[in-house]
């Protein structure tokens, strides 16, 4: 099957020019072929900008074990509305991934159910270190420093040395220091205050984190990813540490601060913690100087019932996969960043992070991979025409401008205008970690 897409204002690697691109099957064919090339069907973009699909690093899409608030068949929906081709979801599910077994019964689930790409991380425990050194099919493995319980809570030290020296996949961690967390819930214990979660999850227990694991990727030489930066201070720390460590920021990070709960209470609460407007511009600041890489959603649903508990019964988490580009599109609208930076945020560096084959890029041999935008549409986020099962979104009310408004994934369309087009079309993503990482591959 052909398929052009003529006159897209493409977004490429090396800049923005007004081009037609060939899909044929699964891959990216051709930039403007010849006029006489006979395809099966053509769209003609004028007015609209292509950009490669959307590469979010971290979700929890809650299945198996959870699925009242979320499965593979309704996230991946969301993220194919949204112009998310792929996903990288967390271990912390139940029963958690911590095997190859678990691993395998996960990429079995949504080999039935995804409609976009997907991977799956293998969680790191105290006495799991077998299944790490022998993991396969998967981006990595995650530790959990803090905000986590059970076998996926790792803060020993000993524990943390062996597997930064003996593993050999790339490493990603939630870097909240457990000891700096429960000093401060000691501190402020029964309170009912939403507010006092950025109290409790405050700016020194991400640090201290953020600089334990530094120092373990420094002295092991080992490939190493901050998952969810939500300081200024840590920005710092890591703007030293660029040849084995590469970072991310979230939306919620990006755009809420502490202001913020007065008006939507544990709607923003998540983990880490909601933090100053300061943080917010120095998070800014960082992704444009190149010392974060990634924008990633951290998409954590839970029900409104459950949100709706009083602190601190409440949980951490929040939806975002279905509205995280044209957040990010609508700042390119507003004069904060460019395009070219948000496809090379959301999609270029997660590929080249996680040697993601194949994907992040609009170029002849890549996977198809593609959405389409309209950067001048302006639409309203409402929690009833949410996808996500969980059925909310903590920026419901607000309007923006920049949609994506048609998806493909493996060249076959998936969304178009809020129709699905496909009930699973998603593959297994291929991870070659053998290529070096993205710091050798810029």
């Amino acid at each position: 099957m052909r398929t052009l897409i003529q006159n897209a204002t493409v977004v490429f690697p090396d800049g923005i020019d007004r081009r037609s691109v060939l899909i044929d099957g699964a891959r990216i064919a051709d930039i403007d072929p010849a006029p006489q090339l006979r395809v099966d069907g053509t769209i003609d973009a004028a007015g609209l900008h292509l950009l490669p699909g959307v590469i979010d690093d971290q979700v929890h899409f809650r299945e198996p074990g959870l699925t009242h608030k979320e499965d593979l068949a309704t996230a991946s929906r969301a993220c194919a509305k949204g112009g998310v081709t792929t996903f990288l979801e967390m271990p912390n599910t139940v029963p958690p991934a911590i095997t190859q077994e678990r691993l395998e019964e996960k990429l079995a689930l949504a080999a039935a159910k995804s409609l976009v790409n997907y991977g799956f991380y293998i969680g790191a425990t105290i006495d799991n270190l077998a299944e790490l050194k022998a993991a396969r099919r998967t981006p990595g493995i995650k530790v959990f420093m803090g905000s986590s319980t059970g076998d996926l809570l790792v803060d020993e030290q000993a524990a943390l040395e062996r597997i930064f020296a003996e593993t050999t996949l790339p490493i990603a961690a939630h870097c909240e220091d457990e000891s700096t967390v429960r000093a401060n819930a000691a501190r402020l214990a029964g309170t009912n205050d939403v507010a006092d979660h950025s109290r409790i999850r405050d700016h020194q227990a991400a640090l201290i984190a953020t600089r334990r694991a530094i120092d373990l990727a420094h002295r092991h030489r080992h490939r190493f990813h901050v998952l969810h930066v939500s300081t200024g201070a840590e920005t710092e720390l890591l703007a030293d540490h660029r040849r084995v460590i590469t970072d991310e920021a979230c939306p919620h990070h990006l755009l809420f601060n502490v202001d913020d709960y007065s008006r939507l209470g544990s709607r923003v609460q998540m983990n880490p913690s909601l933090k100053t407007a300061d943080d917010n511009r120095k998070l800014w600041q960082a992704l444009r100087e190149g010392r974060l890489q990634v924008v990633a959603t951290d998409h954590a649903p839970h029900t409104l019932e459950e949100k709706s508990r009083p602190y601190p019964a409440s949980p951490s988490g929040l939806p975002a996969v279905e509205n995280s580009l044209a957040l990010m599109l609508n700042e390119v609208h507003r004069g904060r960043c460019t395009l070219e930076e948000v496809v090379r945020w959301m999609c270029d560096a997660p590929a080249r992070v996680w040697d993601i084959v194949g994907k992040g890029r609009i170029a002849v041999g890549y996977d198809a991979d593609l959405v389409l935008v309209d950067l001048t549409r302006t639409d309203e986020i409402r929690d009833e025409r949410q996808v996500t099962k969980c059925g909310w979104s903590p920026w419901h009310g607000v309007r923006l401008t920049g949609w994506p408004v048609r998806t493909w994934v493996l060249g076959r369309e998936v969304y178009r205008d809020g129709q699905f087009l496909a009930t699973r079309a998603g593959h297994e993503a291929t991870f070659d970690h053998a290529r070096g990482g993205y710091w050798a591959t810029r």
